[in-house]
């Protein structure tokens, strides 16, 4: 099984060496790092990562508007070119742990896209978040489902495992959003094309080092994006 794991970095040198290390400790596992043009010198410890391992770390460097979905459109479609079977996305802050990639793996199995998921089974699997970001993360589940119809729990998590057939068939050029909206649109789109989705726990840890790229553009994109889907599928 060809399996790529794209991962979008912006300040994560802190990060990026440990996660890349448990990311390839997967046998047959390889790592697409698409660097914002971070001015901490991500971009030169990808680099030297993919110097010695070249066969399973590859490195695109962007240097327009920075933003999570235009990153990782570039990391699907490098993915896709390479000819993976399965193409994951995840944080680049260890906010989504490596064990769970072969659950998500085996689990692709009978499904299109995997998501790994912090809330099912009426929990809400967090680590070291502060009450209002649990307020605020759940109040933003239930208004891309209200909105949009989507029926997934966990709408927003940026832990996902595409199947090969199914991301090839997304219009990915034509997706706009920029921030983390690109989770609810994609998933939304996947929806539409009738790919299975499921859902798989997983524990979601706070992030170890550096700070969240959260911001209020962020935000609004993430409020608007919801609305304009709804709009466009009438």
């Amino acid at each position: 099984m060809n399996v790529a794991v794209v991962i979008a970095t912006y300040n994560e040198r802190d990060n990026l060496s440990d996660l890349a290390a448990a990311i390839l400790h997967h046998p047959g596992y390889r790592l697409i790092i698409v660097d914002d043009n971070s001015p901490d010198g991500t971009g030169a410890i990808a680099d030297s990562l993919s110097a010695a391992c070249p066969e399973r770390v590859a490195v695109i460097h962007r240097t327009g508007a920075r933003g999570l979905g235009r990153s990782l459109i570039e990391g699907m479609k490098r993915a896709l070119a390479d000819g993976a079977d399965l193409i994951f996305e995840m944080d680049a802050d260890f906010s989504h742990d490596p064990a769970h990639l072969a659950t998500m793996a085996e689990c692709a199995g009978d499904a299109d896209l995997v998501i790994g998921s912090r809330y099912l089974n009426g929990s809400i699997s967090v680590v070291n978040w502060p009450l209002t970001r649990i307020i605020l993360s759940a109040f933003a589940n239930r208004y891309v489902r209200l909105v949009t119809g989507l029926k997934t729990y966990d709408c927003t998590s940026g832990y996902r495992c595409w199947r090969r057939e199914s991301l090839a068939r997304l219009p990915l050029d034509a997706v706009i959003s920029e921030g983390y909206a690109f989770l609810v649109e994609t998933l939304y789109l996947a929806r539409r094309l009738g790919c299975r989705i499921r859902e798989v726990p997983i524990i979601f840890v706070e992030r170890r080092q550096g700070t969240s790229k959260l911001s209020g553009r962020v935000l609004m994109e993430s409020i608007i994006v919801p609305w304009r889907l709804r709009l466009e599928s009438r």
